[in-house]
């Protein structure tokens, strides 16, 4: 099996990691620091996932016809950027300005980290096996939710420091732009299979019919997300009326089950859509039993049990996002069915308005919704019996020439 660089891969998703996720937590904590109202961070939020949205669907197309690889520092350069200018800001626009350029917002789970675009769809070109691109991220999951670790033990150190609460934070941006550049530079090193010639201006008649699929099932649960998650370590505080620390704490350990999660989706050989689809319910399961919870400690539990549960998810719904989809429509299809996610999650908007009404109604929406988009899925990419059958076959195959080789 070739290695194409992939262990430059898993590097680049540890730094990126580190740096991402300590921002992405911290941001609305700093907002809410620097005297910026709850609706005003949810508005914040959603022009940083729409920015990152339409970024993201341009840069699958340009990866479809140049290469992975290709998009992929583009991608990271802009981050780096922008998390450069988001540690140097005072003014509230320029601060704005800097979160959309670097794409932080949205959840801060413990899979932040692995996606960029164009990463899954290099992953998905150069190792052509469903069961081998579930391994490799699995793999890539794993290591990037333990490296999350770091990104939160930042949040906890953060109390720590000596130049004042806003400064504080500002200082670990700062370092958290570094890990950014190191994982940009990492990715130089990494190899990709030559792209198949490009046939259709965005994607073929074939890969669209399997990925509206794939968006509707998305776009539910990115809304289900977005009303939740962007915004969940502010409700841990304001719910619960504790500190960074603590909430650093919580996402630290949810991080390590998170990556226990991925490491048993490359062991466990079940039904790859069944895996994705249950596991998807159950996340919007726990988001809701979390919203009914009366104490910090048990619904910090259930979200680490979340955590665990969506590692084992996410390298499933990987594999079979891009199942009916032709090689030459990789970027795009991952980026569109990513943009129906991502452009789902400006719900967040409505996320501020609605912790000012209730701070029930944004977990237990949020995750009936997800819960939805979980059985949905199941449903629309069930594929029938025969097809089933035949794919299987083909997998067996590949698998016996390989073995074959060695």
């Amino acid at each position: 099996m070739q290695d194409m660089g992939f262990k430059w891969i898993v590097f680049s998703r540890i730094m990126r990691s580190i740096g991402i996720i300590f921002i992405t937590l911290s941001s609305s904590l700093y907002l809410n620091l620097i005297h910026v109202s709850l609706v005003l961070i949810g508005v914040v939020f959603l022009g940083v996932i729409g920015f990152n949205s339409a970024l993201s669907l341009t840069l699958g197309i340009i990866g479809d016809r140049y290469g992975y690889k290709k998009s992929l520092i583009i991608g990271e350069s802009i981050s780096t950027i922008g998390t450069f200018l988001f540690a140097l800001s005072t003014n509230f626009y320029l601060i704005t300005a800097s979160l959309m350029i670097a794409g932080i917002g949205g959840a801060a789970g413990g899979m932040r980290g692995v996606y960029s675009p164009g990463l899954s769809a290099l992953v998905v070109s150069n190792w052509p096996n469903e069961r081998e691109r579930v391994r490799r991220m699995g793999i890539l999951t794993s290591s990037a939710s333990l490296a999350s670790i770091a990104g939160s033990s930042m949040l906890i150190l953060h109390n720590y420091l000596p130049f004042g609460s806003v400064e504080n934070y500002r200082v670990l941006f700062l370092l958290s732009s570094f890990f950014l550049l190191a994982s940009l530079l990492s990715i130089i090193n990494v190899k990709e299979n030559p792209r198949p010639r490009k046939t259709s201006k965005v994607l073929s008649m074939s890969s669209l019919r399997y990925v509206y699929k794939v968006m509707i099932t998305n776009a539910l649960a990115g809304f289900g997300i977005g009303l939740a998650i962007p915004l969940l370590p502010l409700w841990f505080e304001i719910r619960y009326g504790v500190n960074s620390s603590d909430i650093g704490v919580v996402f630290t350990l949810s991080y390590l089950f998170t990556s226990f999660g991925s490491f048993l989706a490359t062991r466990i050989h079940l039904d790859v859509l069944k895996v994705a689809s249950v596991t998807r319910v159950m996340n919007g399961i726990f988001l809701i039993l979390m919203a009914l919870s009366p104490w910090f400690v048990l619904a910090s539990a259930l979200y680490l049990i979340r955590g665990m549960n969506a590692g084992m998810g996410a390298p499933n719904r990987t594999a079979v996002n891009i199942r009916g989809v032709k090689s030459e429509d990789f970027g795009a299809a991952s980026s569109i069915e990513g943009l129906a996610t991502r452009g789902a999650q400006m719900s967040s908007g409505l996320s501020g308005a609605l912790m000012e009404m209730d701070l029930l109604y944004p977990l237990f929406l949020g995750g009936i919704i997800q819960a939805i988009s979980g059985i949905l899925y199941l449903t629309l990419l069930k594929k029938p019996k025969e097809e089933s059958t035949l794919i299987k076959g083909k997998e067996v195959n590949s698998l016996k020439t390989k073995t074959f080789k060695l």
